[in-house]
Order: structure tokens, then C-alpha cells, then sequence
């Protein structure tokens, strides 16, 4: 076999981080019982870890970019959260008067 006949598997960032998850799971699987249900080597199970915990995204397995869409949404979400008790607070503040 030469090697223009063998070609690199590439796998998303979704593959990794949820590989990366099940490693990180209860426990009770090892990484080469990892490995082999997923049909990878050990090693990029380990090489992806590494990558995952050095760009930060290890908790949750999603990309800056990922990250950065949640928190917008967070922070709408909570901004609108307290608009609505500011006015819940001014109507009762009113009606008590």
C-alpha cells in the first residue's frame, strides 16, 4: 500500500469535544474503550483533550466562537429578566401608595 493510497481521516470539533465528553464521563470507560467503540487511536483521544483543556472549551466542548454566541444570549436573556422585575417592582411600588 503506498501512502498516496492511505488518506487522513478528518473529524469535526463536535466529534472531538463529544469524544473528548465520553473520556470525561463516570469513569467506567477506559480511553481505549473509548477509542475503539469511536474507531480512533488513544493518542488522538489524548492530542484532543489536550487541545480541547488548552483553548479553554474543555467544559463544554464548543468553540470561542460557540461561547461567544451563548453569552450574548445570556446577557439578553438576563437583561431582559431584570427590565421585567424593574417594572414588576415599579407597579408594586405604585399600588402600595
Amino acid at each position: 500500500m503506498s501512502k498516496k493510497s492511505l488518506k487522513r481521516k478528518r473529524y469535526s470539533a463536535e466529534f472531538k469535544a463529544e469524544a473528548v465528553r465520553l473520556l470525561d464521563g463516570r469513569g467506567d470507560r477506559t480511553v481505549g474503550e473509548v477509542a475503539q467503540s469511536l474507531g480512533v487511536a488513544e493518542n488522538l483521544l489524548h492530542a484532543w483533550k489536550r487541545q480541547l483543556e488548552a483553548a479553554g472549551t474543555h467544559d463544554r466542548g464548543e468553540s470561542a466562537e460557540q461561547e461567544l454566541q451563548r453569552l450574548r444570549r445570556e446577557v439578553t436573556d438576563l437583561k431582559r429578566d431584570r427590565d421585567a422585575l424593574v417594572k414588576s417592582i415599579a407597579v408594586f411600588v405604585r399600588d402600595r401608595k
